[in-house]
């Protein structure tokens, strides 16, 4: 990379302290950002899935959307004519998985979503953070303030040793469960912290000021069960888990349905419920939930070690002329010590179970649709 093009990446409030732990930088949605550190990849994985791991994910665009009217109703209620989620029931101190959808029922994005009591706390993707703001602006300033909330970093901790590292710093931590979401002082810092993730594991994503960043995650890191973690580990921890990357496995030509995240769009905001549509591209969403779509995100082991990466093409049997489908994202699994990868394919060859072929440099490996996760999850329900 030329000097000058290093130059123009953004930098988080922990870039320092990357470069300092020997992190190799490399350019990610326009931040310089660690990939690894002198670990390695596979022992950072493994690390996290055995005790703990420190990300900085602090790219991430954090927004408070704040009702004008003061009743946080008003506020869920707007932010529910943008998504397909049902905003109004997160109660406070929980949060929720969403997505922004487009006319076409296509997904612009996707999101955390958690009720502060008076106000909503957003966390969206890096890469889509300016659009994000620019289209909450455009659609709910007559309902809310929308506030940027960019003097803030975001890490995350996370694995089995979580709770019992931070539960050092902040006393309310063992008692959280999955998807509790509210502030809380980490070492005598005033913190918003989350128990959720996108590793699969048990942890916490944790949001302080800017200024206190560096410290805290210092403390963190002095607790010899705790590594940090660069964002190769990151991806392979996230695909044994199952879990979408926006912009690879989610985009503006995938509707929730085709994702597989039924599951994310609650009862009240499809057909016969309560508040049925009233978001964006609604028709064909909820077309999809009560037709069917003609494709889906599916899980896919290969039989061989080979890894199936990106971009391979997903064929009906070794002599099939036209692809049925591509690999979104592949890799090789350290936990499971084998390739694995999801991919869209039409439902029809959806089951488990289905056999597959995907061609990687000009030959033809079987596969077969798995489920995932891949690695079993271990929230703290």
């Amino acid at each position: 990379m030329l000097a000058h093009d290093q130059d123009s990446l953004k930098r988080t409030p922990l870039h320092g302290l990357h470069v300092s732990l020997g992190g190799k930088m490399v350019p990610f949605a326009g931040y310089d950002m660690p990939v690894q550190y002198p670990a390695g990849v596979l022992k950072e994985h493994l690390h996290t899935r055995a005790s703990a791991g420190l990300f900085d994910v602090s790219h991430m665009g954090q927004l408070a959307l704040r009702p004008k009217s003061g009743r946080i109703e008003d506020a869920a209620r707007a932010l529910e004519r943008l998504v397909p989620q049902d905003i109004a029931a997160i109660a406070e101190g929980r949060q929720r998985y969403a997505q922004f959808t487009n006319a076409d029922g296509g997904i612009l994005d996707d999101l955390m979503a958690a009720n502060f009591g008076d106000h909503l706390f957003l966390v969206v993707n890096a890469a889509c953070k300016d659009a994000d703001e620019t289209h909450l602006r455009a659609h709910l300033s007559g309902d809310c303030i929308i506030e940027s909330l960019a003097d803030r970093a975001l890490i995350a901790l996370q694995g089995p040793k979580s709770e019992s590292v931070l539960a050092k710093f902040c006393a309310e931590a063992p008692s959280m469960k999955f998807m509790d979401a509210g502030p809380h002082q980490v070492a005598g810092i005033a913190c918003f912290v989350s128990r959720s993730g996108y590793t699969g594991e048990d942890g916490f994503e944790i949001s302080v000021p800017a200024g206190d960043a560096e410290r805290l995650a210092k403390m963190l890191l002095d607790n010899p069960e705790v590594l940090p973690i660069g964002l190769g580990a990151r991806d392979s921890l996230r695909l044994e888990a199952g879990l979408c990357l926006y912009g690879h496995d989610i985009d503006t030509a995938t509707t929730p349905v085709e994702a597989a995240l039924e599951w994310s769009v609650q009862k009240s905001r499809r057909s016969g419920g309560a508040r049925a549509g009233g978001f964006p591209g609604a028709e064909k969403i909820l077309a999809h939930f009560d037709n069917g779509a003609s494709r889906r995100r599916v899980g896919l082991r290969a039989d061989g070690r080979a890894p199936v990466r990106e971009g391979a093409l997903l064929f009906a049997d070794a002599n099939a002329g036209e692809p049925i489908g591509k690999v979104t994202s592949g890799g090789f699994g350290p936990s499971l010590n084998a390739p694995v990868a999801m991919g869209y394919v039409p439902t029809s060859l959806s089951a488990l179970g289905t056999r597959l072929v995907a061609e990687v440099r000009g030959q033809r490996l079987p596969l077969a649709v798995a489920a995932m996760p891949f690695v079993k999850n271990t929230y703290k329900r």
